[in-house]
């Protein structure tokens, strides 16, 4: 009887993970065939002149180079804001800040600020650093935005991750003398960096790939040269698809999926190095 009800279990174990295979390669499928078409209508269009010249004849020909160069300043620019007021911001919910009602509704309330519409951020960001703060329309109020973005994301990853570290690492410390702080410094937040780094990946990407935002603070239909300044306006190769995609008549195909390769393939290498510089954290310390 006992016999029986093994092989049952192991049955019913290898469909399980058989039906989960077969989901997943459907998930999968989609993304596979939409990359597929990108690749194969925009590899023609890649090359050094493409990547690297100025767009012309009203951006029927010439390169994409200030569209690389703007969506380059924004991610940056919104990485270099968000990260450390992020990573700040989840230290202190998760290791200071006490469990009660008001804790509760913060956590609440970046939970819900991760599923509010990009271009509601966008009208945000063109009310508080447009108008308001009279920075224009500049690469410093669209860096802002994108970073008040990706702030929810990089606060609730770097939460979970320090949660994830057990207690005893936080008792040792303390009990050998360091300050909370110092405690959190050496013997908890290194061993959270992976987590973080996760947050960071997907900030990364969305910050690389969102149009509402940039739409009211920095995107500019066409401007052949690249910013002087951070208050200058720039081009976002989001926005820039969409422009040759629905703006533009008489434009090759090759080079709008061109374009969308591009993007995709900077946002792969963005995210690649984040990983490289992830599974070397892992690798250092494992606990």
């Amino acid at each position: 009887m006992r016999w029986n009800n093994l092989i049952s279990v192991a049955a019913k174990e290898k469909i399980a993970f058989g039906a989960l295979f077969f989901i997943t390669l459907f998930i999968l499928a989609p993304v596979v065939v939409v990359l597929w078409i990108i690749f194969k209508n925009g590899i023609s269009a890649i090359n050094w002149e493409f990547l690297t010249a100025m767009p012309k004849e009203g951006m029927r020909a010439g390169g994409i180079f200030p569209a690389i160069v703007g969506t380059l300043y924004l991610v940056v620019g919104a990485t270099v804001c968000s990260l450390p007021l992020g990573i700040l911001a989840a230290i202190y919910l998760s290791e200071y800040a006490k469990e009660n009602a008001l804790t509760r509704l913060i956590n609440l309330a970046i939970v819900n600020l991760s599923g509010v519409p990009s271009v509601v951020y966008g009208l945000f960001g063109f009310s508080l650093f447009v108008v308001f703060l009279k920075f224009g329309a500049s690469i410093v109020a669209g860096s802002l935005t994108l970073a008040i973005m990706n702030l929810p994301v990089i606060i609730t990853s770097t939460r979970e991750s320090l949660k994830a570290v057990p207690d005893y690492f936080r008792e040792v410390g303390l009990s050998l003398g360091a300050s909370r702080w110092q405690t959190v410094r050496h013997a908890v937040l290194p061993f959270a960096l992976p987590g973080i780094l996760t947050g960071t990946i997907l900030s990364i990407a969305r910050a690389a790939g969102e149009t509402a935002p940039i739409l009211f603070t920095v995107a500019a239909f066409y401007i052949p040269h690249l910013p002087h300044s951070v208050f200058d306006q720039a081009m976002a190769l989001p926005y820039h698809l969409y422009i040759i995609a629905t703006q533009i008549p008489n434009i090759p195909n090759s080079y709008r999926y061109g374009t969308a390769l591009v993007l995709i393939l900077m946002v792969l290498l963005m995210n690649l190095v984040a990983i490289i510089i992830r599974s070397k954290f892992r690798r250092k310390y494992k606990w």
